[in-house]
């Protein structure tokens, strides 16, 4: 496998029968390829990571009291306090704190 490998970056070096502008050319196009995945995997791994942090960051600055949650480990419940970065939970007949970055959905907003 790598004698393959090696195999084709000593045929990729050589420039046989390519004159200095064909090859400029080929480094052009090269380059071009690399920038063009570069961007793609931009638009298709980065970008929709940093819109859901977004929307999770909007999520947990519009909590409040009353509001109908479900956590990340998939607890329901009702919020009664929110501090700066945890809030109180109430679920059947037992509280329970938790760190607001917990809260996956908010199932119903307080009236």
């Amino acid at each position: 496998m790598t004698h393959f490998v090696f195999s084709i970056l000593f045929a990729m070096g050589q420039s046989s029968n390519l004159s200095n502008d064909e090859a400029k050319k080929q480094g052009l196009l090269n380059l071009g390829l690399v920038v063009f995945m570069l961007v793609v995997m931009y638009v298709m791994v980065f970008r929709p990571q940093q819109k859901k942090a977004k929307e999770q960051a909007l999520l947990l600055k519009g909590l409040k009291v009353g509001d109908k949650v479900v956590t990340s480990s998939g607890i329901l419940g009702v919020i009664t306090s929110v501090r700066d970065d945890s809030i109180m939970l109430r679920s059947a007949d037992t509280k329970l704190e938790f760190q607001k970055s917990a809260i996956a959905q908010i199932t119903e907003r307080a009236a």
